[in-house]
């Protein structure tokens, strides 16, 4: 299977914020949307990515003080990113090795969604129980 299957089924939307905007209305933004990370955007540009991971360890740094720092104060700029075209076995290999949980999908330099390791496992769920009661009505119909 590709990344590309599960962009279809969850959609393309990206929420984004920009480098210059609080950690508070980061949060804010997270809460509302119920989503775990953003991706920071300078002139329609990908810069980075901001997730409740880089916020508890900015928390735990900065204390208080944090919600009032910049997003680019705590983002990560090191982006995993992975493609429509990606096997999904491969970007799960990658999610592990690079310890992220939330990988952009770009295509030709061009941001065309988001996926994380919960898009991913929701549908490796899917794909066994689909495999499940493929095998179980097969036993069935020859016994």
């Amino acid at each position: 299977m590709k990344v590309d299957t599960i962009l279809r089924r969850k959609g393309k939307v990206v929420f984004k914020t920009r480098s210059e905007m609080s950690v508070q209305c980061a949060v804010d933004r997270l809460r509302m949307q119920d989503i775990a990370a953003l991706v920071v955007v300078e002139n329609e540009e990908m810069v980075g990515l901001i997730s409740e991971r880089e916020i508890v360890r900015a928390l735990s740094s900065h204390g208080e003080e944090l919600l009032s720092k910049q997003v680019r104060d705590v983002m990560t700029m090191d982006i995993v990113t992975c493609t429509p075209d990606d096997d999904l076995r491969h970007v799960m290999a990658l999610m592990t090795q690079r310890r992220v949980r939330h990988l952009p999908v770009v295509r030709n330099g061009r941001l065309e969604g988001i996926i994380s390791i919960g898009d991913i496992i929701k549908h490796r769920l899917a794909e066994l129980e689909l495999e499940t009661n493929v095998l179980r009505d097969t036993y069935f119909a020859t016994h």
